[in-house]
């Protein structure tokens, strides 16, 4: 089916089909517990090549399916970010939820990488333009924003600053630079909210490191566009807390800096492990030897920044 836009009110009478990038954190600074709920984040975004894509046809309700990673695990119900979205950005416009939504999904769970959010993300771009509501992103920013602290950022994508609980979005303005990471995908997940808690419980008991300073000397060194001066300041606070919850990670990471990478970082709440490389050889070699260590389930290459959720 091809795609074509509606005669009468701009939405679209074919399906629309989204691609969206995983994120991993480059410095995730995280304060206390706020009464919201909510820790305080001071963190820096970096979109890589690792992709979901969601498909969105008319129908006469709303319904999801899906394929790969996570098939047969992920609840395809109310509680899904998809659906989640769906509802909100029709609640929000006063249209009704109909779509038939289809996810193809390359991101782990609960991984570290976002990945539900980056689906919620594709969601509410792909229905917006299947219902004809024509809201800007900002607009679409802020309804995701009650549904993720990740959220906004994957609708923009690039390299950006996070603050608040990491709902609030700028921009980072550096020359262009790819930069070339291997991501070691773990078997299972980890639960963010339980790795906030143990992040909670080891300050408590004062076997939590320091927490990140400010990220300014980061992104300094992203001007720089050398990768080792990259590899000095990348930071994660709640890497000793995945690393407490899952002690495999601590292998994960010596592996990979026994293969050669110029640094390695647990991506955001874990289990993923993200190392930096110098080039694309590098990160191929560098995949090649941690896939072959056993350690982790696989290693792919990416590359970064990549813009967030588009149409394709």
């Amino acid at each position: 089916m091809t795609e074509a836009w509606g005669p009468e009110d701009g939405r679209r009478s074919g399906p629309v089909r989204i691609r969206v990038p995983a994120k991993i954190n480059l410095h995730l600074s995280v304060g206390p517990l706020r009464p919201d709920g909510f820790h305080e984040l001071t963190t820096v975004y970096h979109a890589i090549s690792l992709f979901d894509e969601l498909r969105a046809s008319p129908g006469d309700t709303l319904a999801l399916t899906m394929e790969g990673e996570g098939q047969g695990e992920l609840a395809l119900d109310e509680t899904n970010l998809v659906i989640r979205a769906a509802r909100a950005l029709a609640a929000h416009a006063r249209v009704p939820a109909y779509a038939r939504l289809h996810l193809r999904k390359s991101i782990p769970l609960a991984g570290g990488l976002a990945g539900g959010s980056a689906d919620a993300a594709a969601t509410l771009l792909a229905c917006d333009a299947l219902w004809g509501t024509g809201l800007p992103r900002d607009e679409l920013a802020e309804i995701g924003a009650t549904l993720g602290s990740d959220i906004p950022f994957l609708l923009q994508g690039g390299t950006a600053l996070g603050t608040g609980h990491g709902e609030v979005v700028s921009p980072i303005l550096a020359r262009p630079t790819t930069w070339h990471w291997v991501v070691a995908i773990a078997d299972g997940g980890l639960s963010t909210p339980e790795v906030y808690r143990e992040l909670d419980r080891l300050r408590d008991r004062g076997q939590a490191p320091v927490p990140l300073d400010t990220p300014d000397t980061l992104m300094a060194a992203l001007r720089q566009r050398d990768p080792k001066v990259l590899a000095d300041v990348l930071g994660n606070d709640l890497q000793a807390a995945a690393v407490s919850l899952r002690p495999a990670l601590a292998g994960v990471l010596a592996a990979g800096a026994d293969a050669g990478a110029i640094t390695g970082i647990v991506s955001g709440s874990g289990p993923t492990c993200v190392f930096l490389a110098s080039d694309a050889a590098h990160a191929e070699r560098l995949a090649a030897a941690l896939t072959s260590s056993g350690v982790c389930r696989e290693a792919r290459t990416a590359r970064g920044p990549m813009p967030g959720a588009r149409i394709t």
